[in-house]
């Protein structure tokens, strides 16, 4: 089959490699009808996150039809239309008892080089490093799909694939960091990024019943869609300082709920803490470059919440450890727990509450899948969200 494969920092390749297999009786074989490209997959392919390895399987947004079956799987059967979630879980640990699907204890087999890392191991991701497991991924023809009874969820609908896809990420990834953030009913909410993510966490607390959301972003195109199809107000951070605007906004008290939506790759354009992240991040002296997460902290308002659904990988020195705790703030992270959400999420598609596919700005073939990277990458032509069509 085709799959879009890893070969070193920068380089991604479309490449013939063999079709995946049943390898345990839970798993089963989808056609891959639709897969996006996420943010997290440029951090893979820049080579921000340790643990690749040449030819593997990129890709995590993904649905398509069953089929190939396992023999223990239960709920679904060939044909099945499914959207598969990028977390890995198996269903019956400590974890995933709990809804906490992403902290699996049974579908990372490096659970020990994670445990090293981290001193404990997360879940399995689909189309993601060897420490979190090594699974193929998704920006392929075929994808094997562990744990099937578990994570997909069968799409019985006429609905297109553009309007449900996201459940596999980015929609439950929005939810979540609105709800981690805690928001009440007219809070004001302000969102570090105007990326796909940042899009649908602007949607999701709107539905939270936020009473104002502001989105932060340098880039146009991304602003334009955040106040044009989210709503919300925003601030050019190359243009304005945001932390003057946003005091001058809430009349000097902050944001009651402050979101993280960028992660490891933010970047300040001003002030020497901003340059002095970048030099390390560039020698190799530093792993996250946690600007936007510094940011929040000084803005959000004193007994505040942070959430943060932007994606870190290692260490970072310079979080202002003094101000969260003497502001009193709360801060939530984590990836997400995809299962927990998608049926609720799904309901919300079939009301016609929400239509994710608003942040779709290109569909291409698998075949265009190294070309999409770069525009991604470099911001060009518009590009927001790709989805790719095997």
């Amino acid at each position: 089959m085709k799959a879009l494969c890893y070969h070193g920092h920068g380089d991604v390749r479309v490449d013939n490699v063999p079709d995946p297999k049943i390898e345990q009786p839970t798993d089963v074989i989808i056609k891959v009808t639709s897969t996006a490209i996420c943010g997290s997959d440029l951090q893979l392919m820049e080579g921000h996150v340790p643990t690749m390895h040449s030819g593997d399987v990129l890709g995590h947004e993904a649905m398509g039809i069953v089929v190939e079956v396992g023999d223990a799987v239960e709920k679904l059967k060939e044909g099945d239309r499914v959207v598969v979630p990028f977390t890995v879980s198996c269903g019956a640990c400590f974890f995933c008892k709990k809804g906490l699907f992403s902290l699996c204890d049974n579908s990372n087999p490096n659970a020990r080089l994670a445990e090293r890392a981290m001193g404990h191991a997360p879940g399995g991701l689909l189309g993601h490093t060897h420490l979190l497991g090594g699974y193929a991924g998704g920006q392929a023809e075929y994808l094997r799909v562990p744990f099937a009874d578990v994570g997909p969820i069968k799409i019985e609908s006429d609905l297109p694939d553009e309007k449900v896809l996201f459940l596999s990420d980015i929609f439950p990834t929005g939810w979540m960091a609105a709800e981690r953030a805690d928001i009440e009913p007219g809070d004001t909410v302000a969102i570090w990024g105007c990326g796909a993510v940042a899009q649908l966490t602007i949607k999701s607390a709107w539905m939270l019943k936020a009473g104002r959301v502001i989105a932060i972003d340098d880039v146009p195109e991304r602003l334009q869609m955040a106040r044009d199809k989210g709503g919300a107000e925003t601030i050019h951070f190359g243009h304005e300082d945001v932390y003057g605007r946003l005091q001058q906004m809430t009349g000097g008290r902050g944001p009651d709920r402050c979101i993280d939506a960028v992660g490891c790759e933010a970047h300040g354009t001003n002030g020497f803490d901003a340059v002095l992240v970048r030099a390390k991040a560039a020698v190799k002296l530093a792993t996250d470059r946690a600007h936007a997460l510094r940011q929040a902290v000084y803005c959000c308002r004193k007994g505040g919440s942070i959430s943060v659904p932007g994606a870190y990988d290692g260490c970072n020195e310079k979080f202002p450890l003094g101000a969260f705790t003497s502001k009193g703030l709360t801060m939530k992270a984590g990836q997400t727990h995809v299962p927990r959400y998608m049926r609720p999420l799904l309901e919300r598609i079939e009301s016609g509450e929400i239509d994710p596919s608003f942040v779709i700005t290109h569909e291409l073939a698998l075949e265009d899948a190294p070309e999409a990277y770069r525009m991604f990458r470099d911001k060009r032509q518009g590009c927001i969200k790709v989805v790719l069509h095997p």
